[in-house]
This record gives structure tokens, sequence and C-alpha cells, in this order.
């Protein structure tokens, strides 16, 4: 079967994560989590990557990684694949050990890349593993080798720590545990933070950024190997950017969508050029121009069709 296609460039930062098949039990003893670690270490020093960040679970994990060199497809391929096979070996078993296509989520940049480690740090204790004040004592984080000075070659901070405002010293690693603890009890600060969609998606980001990134690979929401979700989300980051091109060309605003009547014509012609621009699907162009039901935006479309071939012809 073809490898399946990823955004790669250098420099690239994602946040990858991975569950067991059949959401089965992948680290249920330390055993299973470190040979897991030993072989990510590996990765992180084949494939030269900076990780900012990582969490080992019960079923699955989760890693901040940047890529200096566009390969994360072969770095993804050979960790997943070594361990499995170690770990196979190990439980005398065949067949595959992880659930199928690993998430990677594209981050835009330092900012994002904190709140992201954020949620990593975190993991253990949103699934209530552990305690917030025992945050740092959890074996399999990045935090606790992060706060005791015991980090690999490759593991790094200073980019997202700096957005903290902290620096890498065991003071300022006591405040960003007390960071943590204080985002832990904050369910509408890890609301602000975006803690509900950093497992979703394909890019975390600004909308701007992610409008820019959709659309210098647009082409890759062509191929076959793309996973459908991920499609899905480019594809509708270029129908936005249009929407939002059209809407000021047309010098109206999102008061006017809420306020405009359902059927006015202005509306339909709206949907009609986002529908030929675009190609996005009714539904979509319906609730964004606030038109009601797909059916009835249908129905319009249809007429305005009609109506507009009458005058050509």
């Amino acid at each position: 079967m073809a490898r399946k296609l990823r955004i790669e460039y250098e420099g690239a930062i994602y946040h990858v994560l991975n569950r067991g098949n059949y959401r089965r039990n992948l680290f249920e003893s330390g055993g299973e989590a470190m040979a897991f670690m030993t072989t990510l270490q590996e990765a992180v020093a084949n494939y030269g990557w900076r990780l900012h960040a990582y969490a080992v679970m019960r079923n699955h994990y989760h890693l901040a990684l940047e890529t200096p060199q566009p390969n994360l497809v072969d770095g993804m391929h050979w960790l997943q694949s070594t361990f499995a096979t170690r770990f196979n070996r190990f439980h005398r078993e065949r067949g595959h050990l992880f659930q199928g296509r690993y998430q990677a989520i594209l981050i835009e940049n330092d900012a994002s890349l904190a709140r992201v480690v954020d949620y990593i740090h975190l993991n253990p204790v949103r699934a209530k593993i552990i305690e917030a004040e025992q945050m740092a004592a959890f074996r399999w984080s990045s935090l606790g080798r992060f706060v005791k000075g015991e980090r690999f070659e490759g593991m790094t901070s200073s980019s997202w720590l700096q957005t903290h405002g902290l620096h890498d010293t065991p003071q300022e690693w006591l405040a960003y545990e007390e960071h943590l603890q204080r985002l832990a009890t904050d369910d509408e600060a890890q609301k602000n933070a975006g803690f509900e969609t950093m497992s979703k998606g394909w890019a975390i980001g600004s909308e701007a950024w992610r409008s820019a990134l959709a659309k210098d690979y647009a082409h890759k929401a062509l191929h076959p190997g793309l996973a459908a979700d991920e499609i899905r989300a480019m594809k509708e980051e270029r129908w936005a950017e249009c929407f939002k091109q059209i809407l000021s060309a047309e010098g109206k605003t999102q008061d006017d969508l809420w306020n405009g009547m359902k059927s006015a014509p202005w509306k339909i012609d709206l949907a009609a050029q986002l529908r030929r621009e675009t190609g996005a699907p009714i539904k979509w162009v319906a609730q964004r121009l606030h038109m009601g039901n797909p059916n009835s935006v249908r129905g319009y479309l249809s007429l305005h069709s009609k109506h507009t071939s009458e005058q050509i012809n």
C-alpha cells in the first residue's frame, strides 16, 4: 500500500499522537513504556528531531516534536514499526500494534506550541491518573525529565518555555509547575487555550496561517492518500478564505448576514458565487450565510441558475 501523504517541510512542528489497535493498552507495565521511550530516544537521535514534550499514557502517546529536516514520515514509520516489532517479539504476538494512521497536527509557532506542551503535560491529570501536584512525578512524561534535569539529547524547552516568560532554571521550572497546577483546575482557561481541539483537525494556529498553509498545500487535498478528515479541514480553510473575500468585495458584514432575510437576493447571489468558486457543499454555504435549511437554499440556487441561464440566452 502506498505511504500516506503528510505535509512536511524544514522546521515543521507537530502534535503527534496514536492509540493502540482497538484501543488496547500498550503501556500497562513500566517495561513496555520504557521500551517505547528507548525507541523514541533512538528516533530523536537518528532523525535529528527536537522533542519539545511527550506523554506516554496507558493506550496512547502524545509527542510535540520539530523536524529540522522534512523527515516526519520516515521517522514515524521507523518509530512505530520498530517498537511494534520489539513489543510483539517480547509478547510473542503478531499483527498490528497501533490503530493505524497516527495523527500529525501541524503547529504554527512557539505560542501555539506552548499551549500544546501544556496540554501534553496535563494529559495524566486530565485522565485522572495523577493529581496536579504530582505531575512532575509522573514517570512517563517529559515534565519530570525537564524539572529534574534528566533530559536526553534532542529534548528542548527553550522556545516554548520563553513564551511563558520563563527560562531553563530550577526555580523557573517550579514556576512552570505552578502554572500547570493553576491551569489544571481552570476549565475556562483550558477552553481558551484550545484544549478541546488539540487532538483534532490538521493544524493548530491562527486562522490566517491555516488558510495560507491550506492554499500552499492545496494539491495534497486531491490525493487519495490523505486522510478524509484532513482533506475536509484543508478544504474548509480555503472555503472560509474565499467566503471572507467575497463578503468583503460585496461590502457586507457578519451583522448583515445575521440580520438579513434568509432568502435575500444578495445572499442567494453570494451563495451562487461561493458554490461556483469553491464547490463548497450547500449545507456549509447555508450555515455561513445564515440562510436556514440547506434544502431551501438548494431551491433558491436552482431558481437563480435558471434565471441566469435565461438572461444569457
